[in-house]
């Protein structure tokens, strides 16, 4: 992958234990997705649409907080991925800000809610929900 293919908001890579970039994991946020790409020989990306994330959550073990680092998990409404765990990151705290912020602005961009997202509502108010009529 060249570097100037994408405009990087944030990138790192996966942490050991000792709190050291010993990994062929590395992550990637651009404006509307983000991207973890694994592997040396074979490698392979993964890319979702930032809008798509429903709820994140932050996993601060006692290692990891020992070397300033944490886990992110975010629920994504994805078929490949549904649950997206960006693992031992340097500053977790500061990323999940970024993430927030432009999860927010792709929300609006597409103008859409993570409630907009969840299937079986009832959207013509008939009290049977969508799907099952």
């Amino acid at each position: 992958m060249k570097k100037d293919v994408f405009d990087y908001v944030w990138t790192d890579k996966k942490r050991t234990f000792l709190g050291l970039p010993w990994s062929f994991t590395r992550y990637y946020l651009t404006e509307s997705k983000f991207i973890t790409r694994t592997g040396i020989f074979s490698v392979q990306e993964d890319e979702l649409e930032l809008y798509r994330v429903l709820d994140k959550k932050l996993v601060l073990t006692m290692g990891n907080r020992m070397v300033g680092c944490g886990t992110i998990v975010m629920n994504v409404r994805d078929v490949d991925t549904p649950i997206k765990e960006i693992k031992s990151v340097k500053k977790p705290r500061e990323v999940m800000k970024l993430l927030d912020q432009y999860i927010d602005m792709n929300r609006d961009r597409y103008r859409t809610r993570g409630r907009d997202l969840y299937s079986g509502y009832d959207h013509d108010d008939d009290g049977i929900p969508d799907g099952d009529e």
